[in-house]
């Protein structure tokens, strides 16, 4: 009796003992995974902090005075200072700068009473939520960031930015998509041709018109060739936007003026896509698992599809998360040659007229989407994948 209590006792001391051992674990699992959350975030905050720094100190060595930009042939001296005040371009380039680091900040401090302080809370400007006061005039707030306003339209540059990011986005994700779907596509089937005419000719050509042709080259191309010389068979124009407004239907969708401009976006990734499966399946190939499924008389399309696809699209999907916030920046060509109303096409013209504050805007828009995806990219990969976290 005495033996199988002891026996008992040494069981539940096992099973108290396992129990604790796999709670400690568990704890030490997730306050690593959060400690890897929070660096990213810390990581990718330095990263905004320094494009936003770089952004203001290269667009206020340009030359040009935004009060004679904004007044044209009505400057006058008066209406000159005034403008300088109001932007505070007649301080000291140090204050400018903190200036425009508390208008981007969402929590930021302001002088709610005296309306001619540079940092005075103007309804026109923000929109605020008051946490707490400090002394007799300045109050802390949490605002949505406040990107100034256009020099020639005079409108927010948030409005500007919300008005033309979705066609932006739309277009990056049309040619994400071709180029995925596409370049897959071609990479499995020059790597099961490897050597063949068919691989070199994919080679060259994704060489030529992916890697080293510039996307504004290849969009003149694009476009003259199918919306000009080939547009009585394509049926496509060499310019348009998402939605055209005709005068007697409104605003309409167009989703054939897509197609070029997304080709042509699309097809630097796409070579890439193309030679980074090419590679990455040809490695999984030679791995012995494959020759292990060979030799047990599986049909060459399924070891292809069920074994080796599977684990040689890994650094593929990689590359396509890192490149869809490529895209979105880097579509300011493209939209200009067809005439595609996004935030690029906008960048273009503010770049034309000097409107820097569209052109900052713009940027930093750019910037938080490119950081924003690598920090959610990283975030699953260090949760699938405790390897990355402990690096």
């Amino acid at each position: 009796m005495a033996k199988s209590y002891g026996y008992k006792n040494k069981l539940y001391l096992k099973q108290f003992l396992f129990i604790n051992i796999n709670n400690y674990l568990s704890a030490c699992t997730f306050l690593t995974v959060v400690k890897f959350i929070l660096s990213k975030f810390f990581y990718g905050i330095l990263v905004l902090f320094g494009v936003i720094t770089t952004i203001f100190f290269l667009f206020n060595v340009l030359p040009g005075d935004p009060a004679t930009i904004m007044l044209g042939q009505r400057a006058n001296k008066e209406a000159v200072e005034a403008i300088h005040r109001d932007l505070g371009t007649n301080r000291p380039i140090i204050v400018q700068y903190s200036h425009y680091l508390n208008d981007l900040s969402p929590i930021s401090v302001h002088n709610y009473k005296n309306n001619k302080s540079l940092w005075f809370l103007n309804p026109e400007k923000y929109s605020w939520l008051a946490l707490f006061t400090v002394g007799t005039e300045k109050v802390v707030v949490f605002k949505w960031p406040y990107l100034r306003r256009s020099y020639i339209t005079k409108r927010d540059v948030t409005e500007i930015i919300k008005d033309t990011l979705p066609e932006t986005a739309v277009l990056a994700f049309a040619a994400i998509i071709i180029a995925s779907v596409v370049g897959i596509f071609f990479g499995i089937l020059t790597a099961t041709r490897k050597n063949s005419f068919f691989d070199r000719i994919v080679f060259v050509l994704a060489t030529v018109f992916g890697m080293s042709a510039p996307s504004f080259l290849v969009g003149l191309i694009v476009a003259w060739l199918f919306g000009y010389v080939l547009s009585k068979y394509t049926g496509l124009d060499p310019s348009g936007s998402l939605y055209d407004i005709d005068v007697w239907n409104g605003e309409t969708l167009k989703l054939k003026n897509l197609i070029l401009p997304a080709i042509t976006l699309g097809m630097r990734p796409l070579s890439i896509i193309i030679q980074l499966t090419r590679s990455s399946l040809l490695d999984v190939l030679s791995q012995d698992y494959i020759r292990t499924a060979r030799a047990k008389g599986l049909s060459y399309r399924k070891i292809i599809v069920k074994h080796a696809l599977k684990n040689a699209l890994n650094p593929v999907v990689t590359a396509i998360s890192g490149w869809f916030a490529g895209l979105m920046a880097g579509a300011v060509f493209v939209e200009k040659i067809f005439s595609w109303k996004g935030i690029g096409y906008e960048v273009v013209e503010a770049l034309s007229k000097n409107d820097l504050p569209v052109v900052m805007g713009a940027t930093l828009i750019f910037a938080t989407i490119f950081v924003g995806i690598n920090i959610v990219v990283d975030i699953i990969y260090g949760i699938l994948d405790p390897r990355v976290r402990v690096k």
